[in-house]
C-alpha cells in the first residue's frame, strides 16, 4: 500500500472520530505492526495507570469477536466502568471493529472510535470497517524489505553515515545507496529519513 493510501486512511480515521481512536495493525502473538492512539492524553494515562485493558469491555470484545459494534451495545460486564470513566474525558460514544482474513486466522487488526456528539452511523461504521480492512491487507513490511535493506535501514536509524555502514558492512558505500534507494522505492518514501519514519511507525525496528 502507497504511503498517501496510509495516510489518507487516517485521514478518514480522524475525521469520524475526532475524540480519538486506536487502531492496531496486524497484531499477531502479541504485537501489532504498528497502531495509531489519538486517545486523550489524560485518559491513556488513567486507563495504563489503573490497568483498565483487563477489565475494559471493548477490548474483551474486539479479542472475541470480528465485525463491528457500537460501545452501547456491547452487553459484556463492566465491573471498572471503564465505559463511565471514557466518557468522562470526552469519549461518550464509541465504535469498536475488528477485521480478520480467512486466510490469516491468527492475525487481526482493530480499532476503537470515540466522538463526544452522537453516536456512530451505520454508514460511518462501514467506512471505518472499509478503512480497516485494507490496513489488513497490506503486505507486512518485514517481507517487503530484504534482510539486507533492513540491516542498513537499522544502522541509518542508529545515526551511522553512509560511509560508516558501508565500512562496518564491508561493502562499496555505492552499495549502501543502492540499499537505501531500493528501500525509498518499496516504501514510497521521499528520502531516506521519511523511509526510516515509516519503517519506525510499521513496527519493523521493533520485529527485527
Amino acid at each position: 500500500m502507497a504511503r498517501d493510501e496510509i495516510e489518507q486512511d487516517k485521514d478518514v480515521l480522524e475525521m469520524l472520530a475526532p475524540a480519538g481512536f486506536h487502531v492496531a495493525v496486524r497484531v499477531g502473538f502479541a504485537f501489532p505492526e504498528y497502531e495509531w492512539n489519538t486517545l486523550p492524553r489524560a485518559w491513556v494515562c488513567v486507563y495504563t495507570r489503573d490497568a483498565l485493558m483487563l477489565y475494559d469491555p471493548v477490548t474483551r470484545w474486539i479479542y472475541e469477536n470480528t465485525g463491528s459494534v457500537r460501545w452501547s451495545e456491547i452487553g459484556l460486564d463492566d465491573p471498572r466502568n471503564v465505559l463511565a470513566l471514557a466518557a468522562n474525558h470526552g469519549l461518550t460514544f464509541g465504535a469498536a471493529i475488528c477485521v480478520v482474513d480467512e486466510n490469516e486466522p491468527g492475525i487481526r487488526t482493530f480499532g476503537t472510535f470515540a466522538r463526544s456528539d452522537t453516536d456512530f452511523t451505520d454508514e460511518e461504521i462501514a467506512t471505518l470497517t472499509a478503512h480497516l480492512a485494507r490496513l489488513h491487507r497490506q503486505e507486512p513490511i518485514a517481507l517487503i524489505l530484504t534482510d539486507a535493506e533492513i540491516e542498513t535501514l537499522r544502522m541509518l536509524r542508529d545515526g551511522l553515515l553512509t560511509k560508516q555502514i558501508a565500512h562496518e558492512l564491508e561493502i562499496s558505500e555505492s552499495a549502501v545507496k543502492q540499499r537505501l534507494k531500493s528501500v525509498k522505492t518499496k516504501l514510497d518514501a521521499r528520502n531516506t529519513i521519511h523511509a526510516v519514519t515509516i519503517a519506525e511507525r510499521r513496527g519493523l525496528f521493533r520485529m527485527a
